[in-house]
């Protein structure tokens, strides 16, 4: 009597552990849809379309790229915040609105603390210094020295105000104790655009957008972020080679609504690190000088706090308040 009724505890224990086991395994059982805070075309959008066709391969479900940009990124990241924790809605999101925006907004309509659960930097990516070919100067000095004889005399462009972009350039014109006019625009794409036409003549933008267009000649590439040259860039300088100390980098991460079940973040984790292990995702990004990451929900978590910390210096010495 007492070993039957082992055996039938053992049954319900075990039918009540497989169905929550093969729940566990099914994720995604349909499509999954990660949203870019900011338009087609940037390095964001390019980041998360190529982790999208790879994690679609991986889990035999679609997972779709949608673009909902505006205010910096604050309207996409703000949906994501408000979306059910499922692991169904993501956002792949840059600097701006993971570790800027809550600093620059009155009220950006998240907090990138509360509202989300990190799953894993993906990459991070130098920022060039690029200018329109016709513009009345060809080096980092010299875009000093005229700004100085031109006070607000260059009009820059950004791929949106408080964007990381925009505060590159901000730092620049502090360090370098220089004026130029600020024009942003709602992504990296139209901001090109008008490099390109001579509506702004110079910008700082990401090297997957820049460097092409660098190697096409309807850019000119003035110097890189880094605090040192890129290897596959070698011929353009550091702007540190003419400005001490200068340093920025532009990264992007992946996060899900807070509330997402451990094992899905856990799920995702895994497979992002995959993807990004893949070696022809690695050679595919490193022509164009981006690093893959990926890394522990926990240390992106800290990283996230980080680089908070690092960019609201810039946004207090600077004094830049956004809204």
């Amino acid at each position: 009597m007492y070993k039957q009724a082992l055996r039938a505890l053992a049954g319900l224990l075990l039918a009540s552990i497989v169905p929550v086991a093969a729940q566990a395994a099914a994720y995604p059982e349909r499509a999954v849809t990660i949203i870019v805070p900011f338009p087609p075309g940037g390095t964001t959008d390019v980041v998360a379309r190529v982790l999208a066709e790879k994690l679609s391969a991986l889990f035999k479900q679609s997972v779709i790229v949608e673009n909902r940009q505006g205010a910096g990124g604050n309207i996409g990241a703000a949906y994501v915040a408000r979306a059910k924790p499922d692991g169904y809605t993501l956002l792949v999101s840059s600097a701006g609105p993971l570790s800027i925006n809550q600093q620059l907004y009155a009220d950006p309509g998240y907090d990138p603390i509360r509202d989300f659960a990190p799953v894993s930097l993906l990459a991070s990516v130098p920022i060039m210094l690029a200018a329109n070919p016709k513009a009345p100067f060809g080096s980092v000095a010299e875009l000093i020295d005229y700004a100085k004889q031109h006070p607000g005399g260059i009009a820059y462009g950004s791929q949106g105000s408080g964007t990381t972009s925009h505060l590159t350039m901000e730092l620049l014109k502090l360090e370098a104790g220089i004026d130029l006019q600020h024009i942003p625009y709602r992504g990296s794409a139209p901001a090109a655009t008008d490099l390109i036409g001579g509506q702004i003549q110079v910008m700082f933008d990401n090297s997957p957008t820049t460097y092409p267009q660098v190697q096409a000649g309807t850019m000119r590439a003035l110097g890189v972020a880094s605090a040192q040259r890129v290897d596959s860039m070698k011929g353009i300088p550091a702007i540190a080679e003419t400005v001490p100390g200068f340093e920025s980098e532009a990264w992007f991460g992946l996060v899900a609504p807070a509330g997402t079940p451990d094992e899905v973040v856990r799920d995702l984790n895994a497979a992002v690190r995959q993807v990004l292990a893949d070696p022809a995702v690695v050679r595919r990004f490193d022509e164009v000088g981006v690093k893959l990451v990926g890394d522990t929900p926990q240390a992106f978590g800290l990283f996230i706090r980080a680089e908070m910390e690092k960019w609201g210096k810039i946004i207090k010495a600077t004094g830049l308040r956004l809204g």
